[in-house]
């Protein structure tokens, strides 16, 4: 997915962060490319570190649309939740997959339905592709 991105302030501690632009929303999230070129339009790739979990960080959306959004140091994206044979999963948000590892069992039949996903921002990374 092409995003639009744009490097904060960082103390020498912290590891990059962005603020990535989408068609469904923005949030925050760290940087996994070069510092350099941290700011422009990129493909990326995402990743989330932190594993579903049914009823604390993951419940029904209250709307049938893909959506991210920052709310606090919390980045919560929503849409149509798939499950894979292996045990993991991925949320389809509008063109793009993030893939999850389930941390407990989710409830039976909700296999294409839509949810929410809300996780530290510190747990998403983006990883700039080569085109």
């Amino acid at each position: 997915m092409f995003v639009r991105t744009e490097s904060l302030p960082r103390t020498p501690q912290q590891h990059m962060t962005v603020r990535v632009h989408t068609p469904i929303g923005t949030a925050v999230v760290l940087w996994r490319g070069d510092q350099r070129g941290a700011d422009g339009r990129h493909l990326v790739e995402w990743t989330v570190d932190d594993d579903i979990h049914w009823g604390r960080n993951t419940q029904p959306a209250a709307a049938a649309e893909p959506e991210l959004r920052q709310e606090g140091d919390r980045v919560v994206m929503s849409g149509r939740l798939h499950l894979a044979d292996d045990g993991a999963a991925y949320l389809q948000m509008g063109h793009w997959t993030v893939l999850f590892d389930l941390a407990s069992p989710l409830p039976i039949g909700l296999d294409g339905s839509w949810v929410q996903i809300s996780v530290g921002s510190e747990s998403v990374s983006l990883h700039p592709c080569q085109t």
